[in-house]
């Protein structure tokens, strides 16, 4: 019978390969490390954002000093630790304190809100003070987009600037619009939209307007073509459409109501509004 060879013996340690592959890690290792130590932070801007996300996310209270002070190791990096726990938890109420963990695009949205009135508030100032000093406070009520602050409104009564079933400016009303059209070249830029209204009177057959939507319209269209060709309105920042009887500001059943519907709307939006 032949004789069973007896297998080879393994030489003693680690095999070869462990050597080779042990270098390329500390080699690695070693790059790494000259790369941290040639990298450099900007406190700065790090700083702004430590604060924007303190503010905002109510994190990073203690670790956004952590530059200057060298504790970023401590309270810094446990809170990033948990930062998938806190976007998992947004909107929702702790159990613990009852408090309401705030949602980005919540913030954000009242962020732009708040905004929103701020500027339209300061246009609301502006404007009145110079309707006052053009000594517009008897033709022109000023208003506020109750919605959302987006732009101001400039209310003029149509009793003022046309004749019954007209659409062209009285001569009465140029001084009146020309002083409107002062006020907005103080908003070049900003987005102007003009809309017409009427009462619910139907207009007369036969006449040059087929209803109330289209003497409207063209109320509108005659304001706006007014402020471009004799204010130096840039055309592409005025917009203007009619209404028609459909926006009533008043009861339609009175004489007074209806002067009070027969009017212009101008609306000047804020610059967030006006892209």
């Amino acid at each position: 019978m032949a004789k069973q060879k007896k297998p080879e013996e393994q030489a003693p340690g680690s095999p070869a390969w462990m050597a080779t592959f042990s270098d390329l890690m500390n080699l690695l290792l070693c790059f790494f490390v000259l790369l941290f130590a040639m990298s450099s932070v900007d406190e700065e801007k790090f700083e702004e954002l430590a604060n924007s996300l303190s503010s905002r996310l109510n994190i990073f209270s203690g670790g956004r000093t952590s530059i200057g002070e060298g504790q970023l190791i401590s309270l810094g990096t446990a809170q990033l630790n948990n930062m998938d726990e806190y976007f998992s938890s947004m909107g929702k109420t702790s159990e613990e304190t009852g408090e309401v963990i705030e949602d980005p695009k919540q913030a954000v949205e009242e962020a732009v809100k708040e905004e929103n009135w701020s500027q339209t508030e300061e246009m609301y100032d502006n404007i009145s003070s110079m309707t006052g000093k053009y000594n517009l406070d008897k033709y022109v009520d000023i208003g506020v987009d109750v919605d959302g602050g987006r732009y101001i409104t400039l209310e003029v009564s149509g009793n003022f600037l046309y004749k019954s079933g007209k659409a062209e400016l009285t001569e009465e009303a140029i001084p009146i619009f020309s002083k409107i059209g002062d006020i907005l070249k103080h908003y070049e830029g900003y987005r102007i939209a003009i809309i017409g209204h009427t009462d619910n009177i139907p207009v007369s057959s036969g006449g040059r307007y087929a209803d109330n939507m289209e003497l409207s319209s063209a109320r509108a269209s005659e304001a706006a073509k007014y402020l471009i060709e004799k204010k130096g309105q840039d055309p592409k920042f005025i917009e203007w459409t009619g209404r028609g009887e459909y926006d009533p500001v008043a009861d339609n059943s009175t004489e007074d109501g209806r002067a009070q519907n027969r009017r212009i709307e101008i609306r000047i939006y804020n610059s967030l509004n006006s892209d």
